[in-house]
């Protein structure tokens, strides 16, 4: 998949009324972001990379495995493959999300 068919995905995923309140970004690093800010209404998930209340750094291969299900991603956090920056709280209501 793209980053453009995931940024699709995610926009699918999260409609209008996002579950979590609250901007996060997901940093691919060379490969681009995803941005979900869930204080707008409706939900605007695109591929800018302002300011978020939580960023998820991880490897654009490692975010389509967790999307697959082939990764959890608590094993991800525990072994390094994906870091939290910010409010980590909200990086725990990402399963409402990523399904």
């Amino acid at each position: 998949m793209s980053l453009e068919d995931v940024t699709k995905f995610m926009k699918e995923r999260v409609g209008d009324e996002a579950a979590v309140s609250a901007v996060i970004k997901f940093d691919f690093g060379d490969d681009g972001t995803i941005r979900i800010d869930g204080t707008a209404s409706p939900a605007v998930v695109d591929n800018g990379d302002g300011d978020a209340d939580c960023t998820i750094a991880i490897s654009f291969e490692d975010f389509q495995e967790i999307l697959d299900g082939n990764l959890n991603p608590q094993m991800a956090f525990m072994t390094g493959k994906l870091k939290v920056e910010g409010d980590m709280g909200i990086a725990m209501q990402l399963s409402q999300i990523l399904g």
